[in-house]
């Protein structure tokens, strides 16, 4: 075989390698590898593979296979004792059909054909060789002194396979040794295609206020690999991504955890990191569920709450119906058996009827809660409790002062008294100037009245105020 050195490298079968370098080494997964998985929730994972590999002295080169196809390769980095990085090389031409034709453009190929035989249901198989000319929406061949364009074949048989072309994707380093002898090599990269998300579970008793609270970590892996017995880590928070070329700046949602017996969370830089206890095996093209937390005796505060938009005070409105939604409220607190940072997820929520079946009554999203805040979960809308409410009265003071009168009509169906919150967003600069009911400010244009509503009873909320725009 000839070669030809060309500064400082050798074309050996078409290919450079660097002069004085032996045939690569091959690693690939096997006995003694470790893996440690960290994953975000956004699609990246961070990959730490660490393998024994035997290293002679001098420049060598290095093929690490069985990594995740998707790699983001200007991620990746390998460290070890004793060696220097001279060069890194992502590898990702694939071997399927298509490039394999590609890479057999102006050679010969073999086609065989089947041919009806003589007798029912024989073939005769028959082989040819032509040179493929072209893959563009088709191929075309060179068959004897013909050109031929798709020509029916039963398989192409191809000489060789080409050297460039990989079943999967690997990184190629050349790698200065100190000396000769075995040491662990450990590579990290951030890989696309890996993804967790939190789950919640909480049960109700009968009467709606002490439950339990579950909560699962779901990992779903699309990388193109799996991890065998790896140490897996999640992270919860908004990390920061750079943002890509003429676009937004984009955020990275990473994950918390809340105590429980598999899986440890602690505070980690401004964000939340969760260790599960135990190696896992996280599959290729596979969801995986991971015990995340696990509560019970959770007290839970149910609130009924009518909320008007502040349009209504921009037009002079007649009576209208108003949902009244049901929030479910916990203290994420030591003394409510929690405490711990819950990363954002869906909760669902069930409550047991009086047969002790749970049944579903509803589902909200929540964000990223640190101990010792509330989580507020929306419940859906009351059945049995119903608001109605009409704007009583409307005066021109001035050309830019008016004053709007209200009345809210709460009605309580059920068997128990219930206490309303009535939210209302009044624009411009305004004063109450009367209400039947304490109010509270809770923003510059948001106030709100707590109203006591009896079983099977009624109550009214009355206010005025005056308004100047």
């Amino acid at each position: 075989m000839r070669t030809r050195v060309v500064a400082g490298f050798v074309l050996v079968a078409g290919r450079f390698a660097w002069a004085g370098a032996t045939a690569p080494l091959v690693s690939q997964a096997g006995p003694g590898r470790t893996l440690s998985l960290t994953v975000y929730n956004v699609g990246r994972a961070l990959v730490r593979d660490t393998r024994p590999i035997a290293l002679p002295v001098g420049t060598i080169s290095l093929e690490f296979r069985d990594i995740a196809e998707h790699v983001m390769p200007e991620t990746v980095a390998i460290s070890g004792d004793g060696i220097r990085v001279l060069e890194q090389n992502y590898e990702y031409d694939l071997l399927s059909p298509q490039t394999l034709l590609a890479k057999y453009l102006g050679r010969d190929v073999t086609l065989v054909t089947e041919e009806p035989g003589s007798t029912p249901g024989a073939a005769v198989r028959k082989e040819l060789v032509g040179r493929l000319l072209s893959i563009e929406n088709g191929t075309v061949w060179r068959i004897g002194d013909k050109i031929v364009s798709n020509p029916p074949y039963r398989q192409l048989v191809f000489g060789e396979l080409p050297e460039n072309l990989r079943e999967r994707p690997t990184l190629v380093w050349l790698l200065a040794s100190e000396r000769s002898d075995e040491r662990r090599l450990e590579a990290t990269y951030l890989t696309a295609g890996v993804t967790w998300k939190a789950d919640y579970v909480l049960t109700l008793g009968s009467s709606g206020d002490v439950g339990s609270l579950l909560g699962w970590v779901t990992l779903d892996n699309a990388s193109g690999t799996s991890y065998p017995d790896a140490s897996l880590q999640l992270v919860a928070g908004d990390v920061h991504l750079a943002p890509a070329p003429r676009s937004m700046p984009q955020h990275m949602m990473v994950a918390a955890k809340a105590a429980s017996a598999e899986m440890r969370e602690e505070a980690f830089a401004e964000y939340h990191l969760y260790t599960l206890e135990r190696a896992t095996t996280v599959k290729d093209r596979q969801q995986k569920q991971v015990a995340l937390l696990e509560a019970d005796g959770v007290r839970a505060v149910r609130s009924y709450v009518v909320e008007s938009p502040q349009w209504w005070y921009l037009q002079r409105v007649g009576k209208q119906k108003q949902d009244v939604r049901v929030d479910v409220e916990i203290a994420n607190r030591a003394d409510n058996h929690l405490g711990m940072a819950l990363p954002a997820g869906v909760v669902r929520l069930y409550q047991r009827d009086r047969r002790g079946t749970s049944q579903f009554v509803g589902e909200d999203r929540i964000e990223h809660t640190p101990k010792d805040e509330i989580v507020k979960v929306t419940m859906g809308n009351a059945f049995d409790v119903v608001a109605e409410r009409r704007q009583t009265d409307y005066r021109k003071l001035a050309d830019n002062l008016y004053e709007d009168a209200f009345e809210v009509t709460l009605r309580n169906h059920k068997e128990s008294a219930v206490t309303v919150e009535v939210r209302d967003q009044v624009g411009g600069d305004w004063e109450m100037v009367s209400n039947s009911h304490p109010f509270e400010k809770l923003s510059a244009s948001g106030i709100s009245f707590s109203v006591p509503v009896p079983a099977n009873g009624e109550a009214k909320l009355t206010y005025r105020v005056r308004v100047r725009n």
